[in-house]
């Protein structure tokens, strides 16, 4: 299973896709606030949204998975 993962610590400010959503590598998928910044997360990798894993305004770690994607 294809994941998304964060490069940084911080609070999801912005989820930019749903469940069943395709997704290319390279798409801003959500936005994080850390440092009074804004940070876009993309994709490195191409597929449909099966699962989200955050909510928006909870906090994530350093390479925690943010979402599942599947093959098209």
């Amino acid at each position: 299973m294809k994941q998304v993962k964060t490069t940084m610590a911080g609070n999801v400010w912005k989820i930019n896709v749903a469940v069943g959503d395709a997704v290319k590598a390279g798409d801003e998928v959500v936005i994080l606030e850390s440092m009074k910044m804004e940070i876009p997360i993309e994709s490195e990798v191409s597929g449909v949204v099966k699962e989200l894993l955050i909510e928006e305004g909870s906090f994530v770690n350093e390479e925690d998975s943010l979402m599942h994607l599947e093959d098209e």
